[in-house]
């Protein structure tokens, strides 16, 4: 048998606010945008921005946690889906289904900042 890993780690700050719902059973889900960037070369760096999604209790908690511009660890897997639109045009979408998250802070002297400053990774 053969083994497979699905895992991603992220590190950056939010670039908005969590947007917290609840799925029709109640399920109470949280989204949120990180922005990474990447170097090509001599280049500016590129930036990428990442959907991440909660559930539950984790959702409840970055909602009420986390805020526009701070820093955050987030852990969870790639999930990625393909919809058809009421048009007939083929839609996809790749996720961050985060498991574990840790508020590193804004860093701007309230606490919770990390050591690594804003260095790239």
């Amino acid at each position: 048998m053969s083994r497979t890993i699905n895992r991603v780690e992220l590190l950056r700050r939010v670039g908005a606010d969590p947007e917290l719902r609840k799925t029709q059973n109640g399920t109470a889900v949280v989204q949120l945008r990180v922005a990474t960037d990447r170097r090509n070369g001599n280049e500016d760096p590129q930036t990428d921005w990442h959907t991440v999604v909660y559930w539950d209790k984790q959702a409840e908690a970055v909602a009420q946690y986390v805020h526009k511009g701070e820093r955050v660890y987030i852990a969870g897997r790639l999930n990625h889906h393909t919809w058809e639109t009421d048009q007939g045009e083929r839609r996809s979408r790749t996720e961050v289904h985060a498991y574990e998250v840790i508020f590193l802070g804004s860093g701007n002297g309230k606490g919770g900042q990390d050591s690594t400053g804003d260095q790239p990774f």
